[in-house]
């Protein structure tokens, strides 16, 4: 077939396709050669389709043809499916169709029984003459005395007579209309309102519903919360916000429902959907004016205020809040004290000295801000806001500011820092790890920042925490300790401090969510790590305060003042305390207390400070050192960490520059080296990776990847000698290493195309070698010539008896520059083939193996075949030897042929003909 003739082919089939699915099929269409030629099954079916019509005529073989190339092209097409005609008497046996009519026969008798048994008819006996409509039935009729003639008969309207005309003189309008609106208002039914809870599932079932029809039903169930909203039936908008939540958990509706929550003064469920907002939106001002209004009600004031604080932080011009927050204002002093005395303790306040004024953009970090109490010292872990005897709750006026109860003399940046005089752990709340750089905001936070010994994920989690805790997001706060402890605990981290620090910031989280029963437990834990650490039991001491267990809390108080007497708050819990013992228990309060433990001078910080002894400074000093170590040991392992990451991520250059820093901490550690110079290896720095492998190697000198990677980085350096020596010393240390064996022959190949390529074009700058002849040097008495028979033997010149490698290099060099195969057999035979391989070092070349084949084959092998055997078995395992078997030259190769052919046939004790082959292999390449 031609190439024309194909095309047309081609063209007729897409044409064909074509007018199949736009039009008519062509009467030249439905031929068998078109037919068989043609593969488009949806055209065939339309052919078929067609000739089956009969509008061209009957063809039927014609159509069998078309149906069975159809059906080997597409065997499950519709157009072969054929229509079956409808069963009859006629078309089935006789029992089968006598079975089928006794089978509907008897479900008509069912249904007929089944029927007549729910019509009822006693009810009815005496219904005929009744105006009452027949039942619905297959068989209802109208009842006899009953036409639709009788349905429609009424009685008619009664209607007022028109009054005359002479009655309209003496009308009284106004009386008229009164007595209207008087029988209207009577007549009027009173509107039920439905105070009772709807009958509406609160949950509706999404599992068969799209995502797209999910959010389309939320917004519909959403809309009628709105509505039933408008009209005041709040329980019904409830219902429907909770059906809105459970399709889709939207914030908007959240925030609708605790409205609605707040109107039907449920004020525990509206306190929970603020919550769900605020996790989702911290800055949520409609949630946050919302919880605000349910703190209100709850009499919990302090943080009423701190809600409405962080709304006007963001909208400074907010109505809502402005009144709500000048309202609270106003407290007087009175009522101040008062307040104070019913609640003792606030347990939203932090030990750690974050005063509750304070919003929760310009908050410290989680109580590390050293607020000093008026007229005392600041201390560590308490301030002005805990001195619940005295001072309670600090209420900033109108047009004043929190900042005069500040430590007189203090930065906002140091004291957001816990930079104080006594300040805690440098890292706990902000103190160097989570602490704004700009003095207690969370601009600029570096959460990347070290804290302790904590490893990089685990002090990031910890500058979150604390971020957040900044932020007044207690339960995020709250998870992100919990994953640094869980991750503390898994990896096995021996950092008391630290772990210390993590227990006492979650208790906090604790206290300010009111959970006082796991504050107390997380404060345990932290004093178990870190006995006597004041924030965890000033912490502690609230907790037992605000839970009423005031034995504990005052011995907690006063384990606390034996720590830092400078703690008022401390001095005021204590004398309150003491007065509720006294009244409590009575005289004998003190027996029924716990014991108090005795702080050593050690963990008291305001003690008189004595100067340190010799040994408490070397102490001091090793104690610097080891925790200096620790720490760097920690970073080190992080940094390799995340370098192995980033190789495997193909992030080279990143990892460069960790392995580097590891380096700078370590630099004895001879696997950041290998690590490193792969990366260089693959970047192309052949240099600096050479240099990188051989410092590992002057640490390992028998580090195998060393020797791998140089010798990569010496091929890269077409330095192929070199990396020759280094595969074969990988090869020499495991003969296992296939990636070594590969690379060994791409070497050797390009070893021999470099040393081709040097023999075959000198440089035109180099002089031609001279010749310089070597004459023997006689003695002066000695002036005759001496017959061939005598003369002097030049082995005499040769030490046969080296004493090291140097000598036996330089006695096999002289054998070979003047040819003495003898000499060189002697020298072979007065050495332990074991030590062959040492004395030969890296000098072994392809001249030397053949001058040392040729001295075993012609000298030793007739006098001494057992150590020719142990020399050339040893000889294998010599430096640099397989690229000296690849340099022989085609004489010497088979001179190597026959030195093993000579060994084979000889009979020996000390090998097999087995052996000799076997070692003969490893020869001949």
């Amino acid at each position: 077939m031609s190439v024309s003739e194909v095309a047309s082919l081609l063209n007729q089939d897409n044409s064909s396709a074509t007018i199949g699915h736009h039009g008519k099929v062509p009467v030249e269409h439905l031929d068998y050669g078109y037919i068989e030629k043609c593969t488009h099954t949806k055209y065939l079916e339309k052919i078929l389709r067609e000739l089956r019509s009969g509008e061209e005529g009957m063809y039927p073989h014609l159509i069998q043809f078309c149906e069975d190339h159809l059906r080997t092209l597409d065997p499950t097409s519709r157009a072969l499916r054929k229509e079956q005609p409808i069963a009859t008497a006629g078309s089935l046996p006789t029992e089968e169709w006598t079975e089928i009519s006794q089978d509907l026969q008897q479900w008509q008798e069912e249904a007929k029984d089944y029927e007549m048994s729910r019509r009822p008819s006693a009810m009815f006996h005496n219904a005929g003459n009744e105006n009452i409509p027949p039942i619905r039935s297959s068989g209802a009729s109208v009842p006899l005395g009953q036409n639709a003639a009788s349905k429609a008969k009424k009685d008619p309207p009664k209607r007022a007579l028109p009054r005359d005309y002479s009655q309209w003189d003496t009308f009284d309008v106004d009386r008229e209309c009164e007595r209207i609106d008087g029988n209207v208002s009577k007549k009027d039914t009173p509107a039920v309102i439905n105070s009772g809870h709807v009958n509406i599932k609160p949950g509706v079932d999404v599992t068969t519903l799209t995502e797209k029809d999910k959010l389309l039903l939320a917004d519909r169930e959403k809309d009628k919360g709105n509505e039933a909203f408008r009209a005041s039936d709040y329980e019904e908008a409830v219902v429907y916000y909770s059906r809105s939540l459970s399709i889709v958990p939207a914030v908007a509706v959240y925030n609708n429902r605790a409205q609605t929550q707040i109107k039907l003064k449920h004020w525990h469920r509206a306190l929970q959907d603020c919550q769900r907002v605020l996790e989702q939106e911290p800055l949520n001002l409609k949630a946050l004016l919302r919880r605000a209004t349910v703190f209100q009600h709850q009499d919990r004031l302090s943080l009423a205020a701190e809600d409405l604080r962080a709304v006007l932080h963001v909208e400074p011009h907010n109505a809502t809040a402005s009144d709500v927050e000048g309202d609270d204002d106003v407290a007087t002093e009175d009522e101040e004290k008062a307040e104070e005395h019913a609640r003792p303790v606030d347990r939203r306040q932090l030990a750690g000295g974050e005063e509750s004024v304070v919003t929760p953009v310009e908050r410290g970090d989680m109580g590390n801000a050293q607020k000093k109490p008026h007229g005392g010292h600041h201390g560590d872990g308490a301030s002005a806001d805990t001195n619940h005897g005295s001072t309670g709750h600090f209420r900033r006026g109108r047009g004043g500011s929190w900042d005069k109860h500040k430590a007189a003399g203090e930065t906002p940046g140091k004291a957001a820092n816990g930079t104080g005089k006594r300040g805690s752990t440098a890292s706990e709340h902000g103190g160097g790890g989570g602490g704004s750089k700009g003095g207690g905001g969370s601009a600029g936070v570096d959460l990347d920042a070290p804290c302790g010994a904590l490893p990089p994920p685990l002090a990031r989690l910890k500058n979150e925490g604390n971020l957040l805790f900044k932020n007044g997001q207690f339960s995020d706060a709250l998870g992100k300790y919990s994953q640094a402890i869980t991750g503390c605990t898994d990896s096995g981290l021996d950092s008391p401090e630290d772990l210390c620090i993590l227990y006492s910031n979650r208790a906090a989280c604790y206290l300010k969510d009111g959970n006082s029963q796991e504050c107390i437990q997380d404060c345990t834990r932290a004093l178990e790590l870190h006995p006597f650490s004041l924030k965890p039991l000033l912490r502690r001491a609230i907790a037992y305060d605000s839970m009423e267990r005031y034995r504990n809390a005052y011995a907690d108080y006063k384990t606390v003042l034996q720590v830092d007497d400078s703690v008022q708050a401390a001095h005021n819990s204590v004398n309150r305390i003491t007065r509720l013992l006294i009244e409590q228990d009575g005289p004998q309060w003190r027996e029924k207390l716990p014991d108090i433990p005795l702080v050593p001078l050690s963990a008291q910080q305001h003690r008189r400070e004595e100067p340190p002894t010799a040994e408490a400074l070397q102490a001091r000093a090793d104690r610097t050192a080891s925790d200096t170590a620790r720490r760097a040991e920690v970073r080190f392992n992080a940094l390799k960490l995340e370098g192995n990451d980033m190789v495997k991520k193909g992030r080279f250059q990143d990892a460069l520059g960790k392995y580097t820093e590891c380096l700078q901490l370590k630099p004895g550690e001879c696997t950041v080296y290998t690590n490193r110079a792969l990366c260089y290896l693959k970047m192309e720095r052949f240099a600096e990776a050479k240099q990188d492998c051989d410092a590992a190697l002057r640490l390992e000198p028998t580090n195998k990847k060393a020797f791998y990677r140089r010798a990569l980085a010496n091929k890269g350096l077409k330095d192929y000698l070199a990396s020759s020596a280094d595969l074969q010393e990988v090869l020499q240390q495991d003969p296992g290493v296939q990636e070594a064996e590969k690379e060994l022959e791409e070497v050797t190949a390009l070893l021999r195309q470099s040393l081709d390529a040097g023999a075959g074009a000198s440089p035109p700058t180099a002089k031609p070698r001279k010749k310089v002849p070597i004459t023997e040097v006689r003695s002066a008495t000695d002036s005759t010539p001496r017959p061939p028979s005598q003369e002097v033997d030049n082995t005499a010149s040769i030490n046969l008896q080296p004493a090291d490698a140097y000598e036996f290099g330089q006695s096999l060099n002289a054998a070979r520059s003047q040819g003495n195969a003898a000499a060189c057999a002697q020298l072979l035979s007065s050495v332990d083939p074991e030590q062959l391989p040492q004395l030969l070092g890296n000098q072994l070349d392809g001249q030397a193996l053949g001058f040392v084949v040729e001295a075993l084959d012609d000298h030793l092998l007739a006098r001494d075949p057992g150590r020719v055997y142990r020399l050339l078995r040893h000889l294998r395992t010599a430096d640099r030897f397989t690229v000296a078997v690849m340099l022989l030259e085609t004489a010497e190769r088979r001179r190597v042929t026959q030195l093993f052919a000579h060994l084979s046939a000889v009979q020996s004790a000390d090998f097999t003909k087995d052996d000799v082959l076997n070692l003969a292999n490893k020869y001949i390449i």
